[in-house]
């Protein structure tokens, strides 16, 4: 499948093994350390098809900036990461990752999101 990825990430090694991974299966990925460098990156891409952030970060959390983007993405599908946050702590139909997790999870949550 090949889809467009926006992954924001604080943690530098983990944001690299994230997209290496992703990059590997085939998919395009943007990078960005938080949710202000997110909403900047955004405007340089012609369409993302799936969000996959941090919900703890500097600057913005990962929920303001899901909400930022559905303003004029409402459709933007989304995967939250974090090893701070439960299941249901951000709501009903958000999908989460628990840190830490191996690397056939995250692709196998990406694929499943965005087959949605």
């Amino acid at each position: 499948m090949n889809a467009t990825i926006l992954l924001v990430e604080d943690e530098p090694a983990v944001k690299g093994l994230f997209a290496q991974a992703l990059r590997r299966e085939g998919y395009t990925v943007h990078e960005a350390r938080n949710g202000v460098e997110a909403l900047e990156v955004e405007k340089t891409i012609p369409h993302v098809d799936l969000l996959v952030t941090d919900v703890v970060m500097p600057y913005m959390k990962g929920p303001e900036l899901v909400r930022q983007l559905h303003e004029t993405h409402p459709d933007l599908k989304v995967i939250f990461v974090s090893g701070y946050v439960a299941p249901g702590d951000l709501g009903p139909h958000q999908a989460l990752l628990q840190k830490p997790f191996v690397r056939q999870l995250l692709l196998d949550k990406v694929k499943e999101v965005l087959e949605q």
